[in-house]
């Protein structure tokens, strides 16, 4: 039966039904009727700089809302958000892309319309590299229950979704009359129990059991079921790099984030050294496991993801990671005895020293002092990400970063969609001068909306990270006067930074000033590295047979 809802509507009314209240994006000819449309509804438009950072602040709003939304016109629009759209894909973030596109009418006899490349299905096709799902919404036979499938697809498997609707389509009614394909995979219930068995045996016969808690269990939102399992068998939790702040790291089961030789020599050696792996959730990927260097025995381990379990050599395909969670808090485990855990280092007072240069280390002690639990920080790939990893975050879900897919540019933008989707958390910034270049204007959307994010510039005078790999001057950046960035936005305060007493006062201030955004400008040695960053070269160096100098 036809419907008096328009497609574009129904649409709009679906996301509002999974909790979407904003949508980022820029307006373009082939999508301005479904932009009128979002302007008519309850939802919230956000316009961005750029389409990439729109992305980039949606992904980031999903990490913490459930889903995010990005919509931009086709091609120029469309094209320039697959990189975001990658990222969510590689991240396992939950983003619906909704780009405009020529009508359908318009599209008979493939005429030369601006925007197109190829074919007028050329978008589509790059999106289904990227998505877990993609639709065109041309049939209004077949509309409602597209958006249906495809949204759906989104939530289960943690992941991004391309729509595409053409412009003449917006408001021709959808029919109402669709079953709803619901294409999960049910549980093997058999497989279930055969899995549950067999962790259980490993886990009670280990005298050293240590559960490693990935970025799945955030974006499944098995958080407590994580914290309970963890408190009812007595088993200390580490982090990889992409599962930071899964559990805040203050608590005492805790020990700290596990990334091979990047991490900390303590919760290296403890995991290391542990005889039963319990990894729940986790993505062993090169950043995650400090470039391979990380040591853990396969017979030795228990590893669920969304998408299967496997123990030790065996492998169960249609057991995920909600059901195995689900029931090994009902196995019979019993609880472990454990002498002293490592823990991450809290926070001491931090003493400026009278005249010294800030360096990488003492701006991170100092963070790590200034964190509290209304802030959430943002860490862009690079140092910014990785002396990042020794902070403590005070909450679960308080620390995002492109981890794994490594996108630079992603934390200016990100620091938009978390405020938005949280808007009791002050973001923390930090990202490196090279990566403020690409995307730092969209702290327009911040003066723009009101916001108050405090951003860090690490400002080595280029692309510090790469150095230590190949050092040249391709990896030098021409230097911004970041300071005058408030002035050209018309709102917000920022400093320069050069000295330890100076980053002190500057962080007072920002936390002080909560009526926009704030910039510190933080100038270093072009050299100089993070602990973390350090202790990865000195392990790589020692592996190629060469002394670190």
């Amino acid at each position: 039966m036809a419907s008096s809802i328009g497609i574009g509507e129904y649409l709009i009314q679906q996301l509002e039904a999974h909790g979407v209240r904003h949508v980022f994006g820029i307006p373009g000819d082939y999508v301005l009727k479904f932009f009128d449309l979002l302007c008519r509804s309850h939802l919230k438009t956000i316009n961005s700089c750029d389409e990439q950072g729109a992305g980039f602040a949606a992904d980031a709003y999903s990490r913490l809302n459930g889903l995010g939304v990005v919509c931009i016109t086709y091609g120029v629009g469309g094209l320039k958000v697959v990189n975001s759209t990658a990222q969510a894909y590689a991240e396992k973030s939950p983003v619906v892309v909704i780009s405009g596109s020529p009508g359908v009418r318009e599209q008979r006899n493939d005429p030369l319309l601006h925007h197109k490349v190829r074919g007028f299905d050329t978008q589509l096709r790059v999106f289904e590299q990227v998505t877990v799902a993609s639709t065109v919404l041309s049939d209004p036979q077949t509309a409602f229950a597209e958006i249906d499938r495809v949204l759906h697809a989104a939530m289960r498997q943690k992941g991004p979704v391309y729509i595409e609707l053409p412009r003449d389509m917006v408001t021709v009614p959808g029919t109402t009359e669709h079953q709803h394909v619901d294409e999960e995979v049910p549980t093997d219930e058999e497989a279930l129990a055969e899995a549950l068995v067999e962790a259980t045996a490993m886990l009670n016969a280990a005298s050293q059991p240590v559960i490693l808690a990935g970025v799945e269990v955030h974006r499944l939102g098995l958080q407590d079921h994580l914290v309970r399992l963890a408190e009812k068998i007595n088993v200390p939790i580490a982090a990889p790099l992409m599962g930071k702040s899964v559990v805040r790291e203050d608590m005492p089961l805790f020990i700290g984030v596990y990334e091979g030789a990047m991490g900390l020599a303590a919760t290296r050696d403890y995991v290391e050294s542990c005889d039963c792996l319990l990894s729940l959730g986790v993505l062993n990927t090169d950043l995650d496991t400090g470039m391979f260097t990380a040591r853990v025995v396969r017979r030795q381990s228990v590893s669920a993801n969304i998408d299967g379990v496997s123990i030790r050599c065996h492998q169960f395909p249609r057991v995920g990671l909600s059901a195995f969670m689900a029931g090994l808090l009902a196995a019979p485990i019993e609880p472990r005895t454990h002498g002293a855990l490592p823990h991450p280092a809290m926070p001491s007072p931090f003493h400026a020293r009278p005249g010294q240069a800030i360096t990488v280390e003492r701006m991170f002690q100092r963070i790590n002092a200034f964190l509290s639990d209304d802030m959430v920080v943002i860490a862009d790939p690079g140092d910014a990400l990785f002396g990042a990893a020794d902070l403590v975050i005070h909450h679960d879900a308080e620390f995002l970063a492109s981890t794994y897919y490594a996108s630079l540019g992603f934390a200016v933008p990100a620091s938009i969609g978390v405020q938005l989707a949280k808007p009791e958390l002050r973001p923390l910034v930090l990202v490196g001068d090279g990566a403020f270049q690409m995307t730092g204007m969209e702290l327009t959307m911040a003066a723009r909306y009101g916001l108050n994010p405090v951003v860090v510039i690490l400002n080595n005078k280029g692309y510090g990270t790469e150095r230590p790999m190949l050092d040249g001057p391709f990896n030098d950046v021409h230097p911004w006067k970041h300071t005058a960035i408030p002035q050209l936005l018309g709102t917000g305060k920022a400093f320069d930074v050069y000295t330890e007493a100076e980053f002190d006062q500057a962080l007072d201030a920002a936390r002080a000033y909560t009526e926009g955004l704030c910039i510190l400008d933080v100038h270093l040695d072009a050299h100089d590295m993070s602990p973390a960053l350090k202790r990865l070269t000195s392990r790589l160096g020692k592996r190629a047979g060469r002394t670190q100098a």
